[in-house]
């Protein structure tokens, strides 16, 4: 009885205590498009960043105009990046179009852009502590909201 005891409390102290070393980080992404989808991103290390690795996470939350807000819990500090997208028609995928050039809304952490390929690691990356990173990605506007803008300013 005093054994099942013991565990339980070491059980509990160490599920508080790992939580405690752990970081949470609160994506803020503006400019989404009116024509809705799924904001679709994925949270990667160095060592996962290029070709296609594996996300450490991922989340598909619903896209809402203007600004959509999501987070990525229970994240061990260190250096991460993040890569998104506006999955407009939902198919699951970000569509190019024959050249490779995208066709729907898409971001990076530190707001960086791509050349003539996708940003580096180093250019996206952001540092995670315990508690609260708040980061803010600005989708591209691929989709004409520039455009509209730009109307109404005419």
């Amino acid at each position: 009885m005093v054994l099942r005891y013991a565990l339980a409390v070491m059980l509990v102290w160490g599920i508080a205590v790992s939580s405690c070393r752990a970081g949470e980080i609160v994506v803020h992404v503006d400019h989404v498009s009116p024509k809705g989808g799924i904001i679709s991103a994925a949270l990667f290390d160095r060592a996962d960043y290029h070709d296609n690795g594996h996300p450490l996470a991922s989340r598909n939350v619903p896209a809402r105009f203007a600004s959509t807000t999501f987070t990525f819990s229970h994240v061990k500090p260190g250096l991460y990046a993040i890569k998104m997208f506006q999955d407009i028609n939902r198919n699951g995928k970000f569509d190019t179009d024959l050249l490779g050039l995208p066709l729907e809304p898409y971001g990076f952490s530190n707001n960086a852009r791509p050349l003539l390929s996708e940003p580096g690691f180093d250019a996206t990356r952001f540092r995670v502590g315990r508690g609260k990173t708040v980061i803010t990605i600005r989708l591209s506007g691929t989709d004409g909201i520039e455009v509209r803008r730009r109307k109404r300013a005419s």
